[in-house]
């Protein structure tokens, strides 16, 4: 478990469960429950020295497709308000820009991924455009995979508890 895990001076990339009820119109969070729900794992490895903690998840369903209505922007806003610390929400969840961010973050660094579902690579499937189920190719699944590895150098899965 993380109680028996030293994390002195390593990157945490955990898996939370943030897909949070919110209000159809303004997108506010109606229900702050499962943010609430992690963060005693958020604290506890930063207590145990992690340099940093990635934070993904998923919103929704957004069927392998960017759509703002189902960012995670509001959730990492609220996680840092109710932890009352600095939270960096980083607009995309792969690829070079998000790699560069956590390679070499600040100690005590709090990190939230953009939506892991705007990439069909997550679930194995996506809905086109043209409104066409598709699977990504096998070669798009190890890329995606290979770049969420280099955010962290311990995985933990706090989510769907």
């Amino acid at each position: 478990t993380v109680n028996d895990i030293d994390f002195t001076g390593k990157r945490v990339l955990m898996r939370v469960d943030f897909n949070v009820p919110q209000d159809k119109k303004t997108g506010e969070i109606t229900n702050t429950q499962r943010i609430v729900g992690a963060m005693p794992t958020i604290n506890l490895v930063l207590e145990k020295g992690a340099k940093s903690v990635v934070l993904m998840s998923h919103l929704g369903r957004p069927n392998g497709n960017k759509n703002d209505k189902f960012t995670l922007k509001p959730v990492a806003d609220k996680l840092g308000e109710l932890m009352n610390k600095p939270v960096t929400f980083l607009s995309d969840c792969v690829g070079e820009e998000v790699e560069t961010e956590c390679a070499d973050p600040k100690t005590g660094s709090i990190f939230v991924l953009e939506n892991m579902r705007f990439y069909a690579e997550e679930e194995g499937k996506g809905v086109n455009a043209e409104g066409e189920k598709f699977k990504p190719s096998e070669e798009d699944v190890t890329k995606f995979r290979d770049s969420l590895s280099k955010l962290g150098d311990i995985y933990v899965c706090d989510a769907f508890g």
